[in-house]
């Protein structure tokens, strides 16, 4: 079992930005790949982004597409997602997980492992 702590989260304006920092613990990059989900009061959890670390590939959603950016730091063993030209839409509960299947990248059920969430929230 792994386990995640994400951080980074908070309040900026519109056009702002964050870089939300997951630390992994318990797990290989070999083995799992992390993603970046979003969810809103009234809203679905969605995927975000994510990336295999093993193998260097990482998604997105049409939404964040060049405003989002998925890294990775495999001696720190942490995923990042820097987020630039925030939105009002983008206001939501992030979380980081992982999983160790295949499968639709952004399928939350396919994600075993989640961390307890950071808060982003963007005024208008």
């Amino acid at each position: 079992q792994v386990h995640m702590v994400e951080s980074g989260g908070g309040s900026v304006s519109t056009g702002g930005s964050l870089r939300l920092s997951c630390v992994a613990s318990g797990y290989s990059y070999s083995s799992y790949s992390v993603g970046w989900f979003r969810q809103a009061p009234g809203y679905e959890r969605r995927g975000v982004a994510m990336v295999y670390p093993g193998g260097g590939n990482t998604y997105y959603h049409d939404s964040v597409k060049g405003r989002f950016t998925i890294s990775q730091d495999n001696a720190k063993n942490t995923v990042y997602l820097q987020m630039n030209s925030l939105k009002p839409e983008d206001t939501a509960m992030y979380y980081c997980a992982a999983r160790t299947v295949g499968g639709t990248w952004n399928d939350p059920r396919t994600y075993n492992d989640w961390g307890q969430g950071t808060q982003v929230t963007v005024s208008s």
